[in-house]
């Protein structure tokens, strides 16, 4: 048998699984995890509307993500700016699976992060990287004074809640001034032949009845299979759910 056509037969089966409940499992944990998408920027209100279901010090360097292990170091860039600081997992959270993260203010503040969209990139580090290393030991310090520093009020306009109220208890709104024309992908999977991203992207439309499906040529040895662009919050969300359901591991957004 062509071993090219057995891997594509071999990779299929493996995907044909049937759709899966709301909320991708998150049993397993990563040790290596890198992942472009919004963050949910936390609010009382969103423990109180039982969106998440763990209350996230807005003082701290902590942020929540379903699929690693507490206590692991990430650094946490805003991708509209390049920005970015080294924090900790907290205590494993539920919460939307749209979301990439869980943040608190202070993070939103001190990365300059669009609380329109608040793009940004989870990575976790190489502990043998000096520089982490010294960034991780501090991050004990952060802790001690976090409670003590105080934290100016922004206004977020929460885009799990899709609402137009103001907030009255804040007094500034972060907004970039780089560029923020909502324009993003949703990056389903990259592959080495040109022949499997076109036979994927055939399985999505035809099995899964997924649209609005292409594939780019990155490089000699690249082909990525995405759908989009959208150019608006809501239809990047409503898409965003169909995928994840197919139980790919890790989806990206990415922004154009």
């Amino acid at each position: 048998m062509n071993f090219k056509f057995f891997f594509i037969i071999f990779f299929f089966s493996l995907i044909s699984c049937t759709d899966r409940p709301n909320e991708v499992n998150s049993t397993k944990k990563f040790i290596n995890y890198s992942n472009k998408g919004f963050a949910l920027i936390y609010d009382d209100k969103l423990l109180k509307k039982k969106i998440i279901n763990k209350k996230l010090n807005n003082r701290s360097l902590i942020i929540f993500n379903k699929l690693l292990e507490k206590e692991t170091p990430v650094r946490v860039t805003n991708l509209l700016n390049g920005k970015y600081l080294v924090a900790k997992v907290g205590v494993e959270a539920n919460y939307p699976f749209f979301y990439n993260s869980v943040i608190s203010e202070r993070i939103v503040i001190d990365l300059e992060i669009d609380t329109d969209q608040p793009y940004v990139e989870i990575k976790t580090l190489n502990q043998k990287d000096s520089f982490i290393i010294n960034k991780a030991k501090t991050f004990d310090e952060e802790k001690k004074v976090a409670n003590k520093v105080p934290v100016e009020g922004i206004e977020i306009k929460n885009i799990s809640l899709n609402s137009n109220k103001n907030n009255n208890n804040t007094k500034n709104k972060i907004k970039s001034n780089l560029n923020t024309n909502f324009n993003y992908i949703i990056k389903i999977a990259d592959f080495y032949f040109e022949d499997s991203a076109n036979t994927f992207k055939k399985r999505l439309q035809n099995n899964h009845n997924i649209s609005n499906i292409k594939v780019k040529k990155m490089s000699e040895n690249s082909y990525r299979v995405y759908k989009g662009p959208f150019y608006n919050l809501e239809s990047i969300k409503s898409d965003y759910s169909d995928i994840i359901k197919l139980n790919f591991e890790n989806i990206e957004i990415e922004k154009l």
